[in-house]
């Protein structure tokens, strides 16, 4: 049974649901005194939620019914549903379902969409299926990966899902919408992908980034009618003006929140096609900043009216996404997922209830994680028994001097700028160059043993020495590290074989940090505060490599992404993205510093 299915009253139920609104019944529970979400205008009711089983039964004046098996008080307080995050990739808070569930529960947020790419790259379907379930309350839906692997002209990846089985998890019921693609790919295999995904009733998720005009009109033409990428005002005019859904990001890679509702006036337009996601945030972010409430913090302090923020992260989401008969709203015959809100403003629950049941109390859940781990989830680096530093060369057709070679400089979180930098060459091979900031990047096959290894060169990292590797590289999931030198790229990557994957930092030879994550190479085995305190040891000890960056970790994850602009890495080599075609690193010609191309 799906989680749809699943969470749909059944006729026995619904019977005692009517019973219990007509107060034939006592009801298991109500919630008493408090200001409620309204389910179809846009006031603030004051009414009872009256509650059986895991359903809502009615909402009716304070104090209609007089006795229920149990009550909650919500005086001077409000009720509204838990909230929803519209695209989540659970593999990037480096937590499984269960400690997620832990964590973001408490926080109020009990609803996600996931796009499992990782997952599906590291096990195939079975890593799908290893997401999307649960024995916590968190509810997670399923947006299908059709990135496994992205292309098969520009990487070998790690699991490969055929384009039927695609098709056919569009019609699970656990499914909402497609998941993201590349908005570069116009191949008739995507187009018949798209096709299926409307057929079969589902949204399609966009990956719309830095997309303008032509290219955007393209995407969207293809079905494509959400988008989490957009950063400014002007963008989110843009794609809703063309009926697109905005789940406005706020990630460990970049925080949309601020630009988009930094001009109230212009936005308001578009308000009711907002909802918010947190896409790629790690578990030191949510932990210390927060998952949905987060979100809601930052509009209402920009200006955003309280109740127009909370349908934002409620029903907004639940409506577009088709969730709206089963969840997302305080209603009638509507699964009992609710939270008592003592401030607004804050956004944080006092109370959360899944089923109908307490499952969170003043920022604590009241739930252990139970979920087994199993045996097939770890042990997923796979490299040749032996490595070698030369795997990290690129030579250059001089043995002394300087070349000219292509390098991408981050920016806003994933996004490259492309720029051509000079970097000295000694006994025939090229050198990074921590002066100007521009490092050595590779991406290493950590799937098939080959050790295959793509190399590019990226500013922005800001490394006096060492090196730092992640076992997540974005979607494919091999590895990629970034450094100052060949021996200091070999230790890091030789750890992260050795742990079974995670994040690691080097330097003077010695590995100075972990944060192990051996389930897939992407997940921690222990609890989600255990994990923060070790990711937040690794980004102290990454400052002082000289890293400026806030996430280093998650930001090397996407340095590889080829779906974005400029540039990309795969371990096949360095990838124009808009032509989807590899280049050479290597420029011809004479040196000519930091011009950009």
């Amino acid at each position: 049974m799906s989680e749809k299915e699943f969470l749909y009253p059944s006729s026995e139920e619904l019977a005692v649901l009517r019973e219990v609104a007509v107060g034939r019944r006592t009801p298991d529970l109500i919630i008493r005194g408090g200001l409620v979400l309204s389910p179809g205008t846009k006031e603030w009711l004051q009414c009872d939620v009256v509650i059986a089983g895991r359903h809502i039964a009615a909402l009716t004046p304070w104090e209609h019914f007089s006795t229920a098996g149990q009550e909650l008080s919500a005086h001077g307080q409000h009720v509204v549903p838990t909230y929803i995050d519209a695209h989540l990739h659970i593999e990037y808070t480096n937590l499984t379902p269960g400690e997620l569930a832990r964590l973001s529960l408490a926080r109020g947020t009990g609803t996600v969409l996931t796009d499992p790419n990782g997952a599906a790259n590291v096990w195939g379907t079975a890593g799908m299926d290893f997401l999307l379930h649960t024995d916590t309350p968190l509810r997670i839906f399923q947006q299908v990966s059709p990135t496994t692997p992205a292309s098969h002209l520009l990487e070998r990846g790690g699991a490969v899902i055929s384009e039927e089985e695609v098709h056919g998890r569009l019609h699970q019921g656990s499914t909402l919408t497609l998941g993201e693609g590349n908005p570069f790919d116009y191949g008739a295999v995507s187009t018949a992908r798209f096709r299926a995904a409307l057929a079969a009733g589902r949204r399609i998720t966009g990956h719309t980034a830095a997309q303008t005009h032509e290219s955007l009109w393209g995407y969207l033409a293809a079905g494509v009618s959400d988008d989490h990428n957009s950063s400014t005002l002007a963008e989110v005019l843009e794609r809703t003006r063309l009926g697109a859904m905005i789940t406005v990001m706020a990630s460990s890679l970049a925080d949309n929140t601020t630009k988009i509702f930094a001009d109230i006036e212009g936005l308001e337009p578009a308000l009711e096609n907002l909802c918010f996601c947190a896409d790629d945030k790690h578990v030191l972010d949510l932990s210390q900043e927060g998952h949905i409430d987060h979100h809601l913090r930052q509009a209402m302090d920009a200006g955003i009216d309280p109740l127009m923020a909370y349908r934002m992260a409620t029903m907004h989401p639940a409506h577009y996404y088709r969730l709206d008969q089963i969840l997302g709203v305080v209603a009638p015959s509507r699964v009992a997922d609710l939270q008592i809100i003592p401030d607004l403003r804050e956004a944080l629950p006092s109370v959360v209830l899944a089923g109908g049941v307490v499952v969170a109390c003043d920022g604590s859940a009241l739930f252990e994680n139970s979920d087994e781990l199993p045996a097939w989830t770890a042990d997923t680096i796979r490299l040749p028994e032996s490595l070698d530093p030369e795997m990290f060369v690129l030579s250059a057709p001089t043995p002394e001097g300087q070349v000219r070679v292509r390098a991408m400089e981050m920016y806003n979180g994933y996004f490259k700028q492309a720029f051509t930098a000079e970097l000295p060459v000694q006994h025939g091979h090229v050198q990074a160059d921590p002066a100007q900031d521009v490092l050595k990047i590779a991406v290493v096959d950590r799937h098939h043993g080959t050790a295959d290894t793509g190399i590019g060169f990226v500013r922005g990292f800001g490394l006096t020495h060492g090196a730092l590797a992640i076992s997540m590289n974005c979607p494919n999931m091999n590895i990629a590290v970034v450094g100052v030198d060949d021996e200091s790229m070999l230790l890091a990557v030789d750890t992260l074989r050795t742990m079974g994957g995670g994040y690691v930092a080097v330097a003077h030879g010695k590995v100075i940090t972990t944060v192990p994550l051996p389930v897939g190479g992407m997940m921690s085995a222990v609890s989600f505060e255990e994990t923060a305190e070790r990711l937040e040891r690794a980004h102290h000890a990454a400052a002082g490599l000289g890293c400026p960056m806030a996430s280093p970790f998650i930001i090397l994850s996407f340095v590889g992404l080829y779906v974005v602009p400029d540039y990309g890495i795969t371990e096949w080599g360095l990838i124009d993205t808009p032509a989807q075609e590899f280049i050479d690193v290597l420029l011809p010609g004479p040196s000519e510093s930091c011009v950009h191309d």
